[in-house]
């Protein structure tokens, strides 16, 4: 071998090297800030990479078109993606340690005007919420844990994306198959964290497990509580009303804006009433808000023992008498207490600072377009 093929390998090496580093680096802090998701978001000159920190986008670096393309390169061959299509969609997956624990990386590309770009959605598995901290008020969880008791029925966790539906559901679930002993099998699209307690089936197309075959498998393994992972489409609301009139209890999520929203959206796909009558025990809908640390006050330090405990979950439970008065039309649009009535409670106990309650009415009555 030549000198100048030698010295061009020595730079490949070290180039793919400090790009495995960078790639590293950029996880690790991303975990320590405990950020759920980074961004990389391509403009015109350049690269903007950004963390999502307590449901807001905080821009961290800048970094040239040629860099943050071979770091998505790398990514993608984490997730087992294929390198050179760069013209559509993708999406993968990949489990690794970050300082001892374990992080289940969820990524997804998508094409652009200025480039490719990518987000990593990062699910720390030892991050697992107690009941007792499963909601800012205990009535709730006392109302939610009552509702997973029932031998069959149907219980959806509705929300936007990051607002706690995933963790909610599976603290839930642990604490049927633990504490109540049950059977609880799952079907996910595709698994976000792993357990002992339970078996988990992610779907898989490719290999023939749809949700619809997935089920009628999993009825016949003796289940107590089925986990859907997400009603996104009609075939996956059909499959949730099937497996709920057969006799099991059913948790499932769904992105709506409200509890009563969650029944529209099955009307919309075409689930008859009388099926969701029959069904449906409950919706919760739940949003993450930031609470008042009980040391520090509003501004909560970083070595403080309560650091990690800065954002709590407020629910609006749609169930039991209430429910069947939104069914009579005794109660036409939502529940007693909504999501905004139990933020003003949090905020006079103390609990929510007051700027939470600006932030949350920016949001959820911002005009449509």
């Amino acid at each position: 071998m030549c000198r100048k093929s030698k010295g061009t390998t020595r730079k490949v090496v070290k180039l793919i090297e400090s790009i495995e580093q960078i790639a590293s680096q950029l996880l690790e802090q991303a975990f320590q800030l405990q950020a759920s998701d980074i961004h990389f978001s391509p403009r015109k000159h350049d690269t903007h990479i950004y963390f999502r920190l307590h449901d807001q986008l905080l821009l961290k670096h800048r970094w040239p078109h040629s860099d943050s393309e071979r770091l998505i390169s790398r990514f993608k061959f984490f997730a087992s993606m294929d390198i050179g299509e760069k013209r559509r969609p993708q999406s993968g997956a990949h489990f690794l340690y970050v300082h001892d624990t374990p992080v289940h990386l969820r990524f997804s590309t998508l094409p652009s005007s200025f480039g490719e770009s990518l987000v990593i959605r990062l699910m720390p598995q030892t991050t697992q919420v107690s009941l007792h901290e499963l909601s800012l008020f205990p009535s709730i969880t006392r109302k939610l844990c009552s509702l997973v008791q029932h031998a069959h029925g149907l219980l959806i966790f509705t929300g936007p994306t990051g607002s706690g539906k995933t963790t909610s559901v599976y603290s839930l679930i642990q604490y049927a198959s633990q504490i109540e002993r049950r059977h609880v099998i799952t079907l996910e699209d595709p698994v976000e964290q792993k357990s002992e307690d339970m078996l988990q089936v992610q779907v898989n197309e490719k290999a023939g497990i749809t949700y619809a075959t997935g089920l009628k498998a999993i009825l016949r393994h003796d289940p107590d509580v089925i986990l859907v992972g997400e009603i996104r489409d009609e075939e996956t609301a059909r499959v949730a009303i099937r497996a709920a009139m057969t006799g099991h209890l059913v948790l499932t999520t769904m992105h709506t804006k409200d509890a009563a929203g969650a029944i529209s959206r099955l009307q919309e796909l075409g689930i008859p009433k009388q099926d969701i009558q029959e069904t449906l025990i409950g919706v919760s809908a739940q949003r993450l808000v930031r609470r008042v640390c009980p040391i520090c006050g509003e501004n909560c330090r970083p070595y403080c023992p309560y650091h990690e405990k800065r954002r709590a979950c407020i629910c609006e439970l749609l169930a039991g008498r209430d429910l069947q008065h939104f069914y009579e039309g005794k109660q036409t649009v939502r529940p007693p207490y909504t999501l905004d009535r139990w933020l003003r409670k949090a905020i006079c106990y103390g609990f929510v600072p007051e700027e939470e309650y600006k932030r949350w009415k920016l949001r959820e009555e911002a005009p449509t377009p």
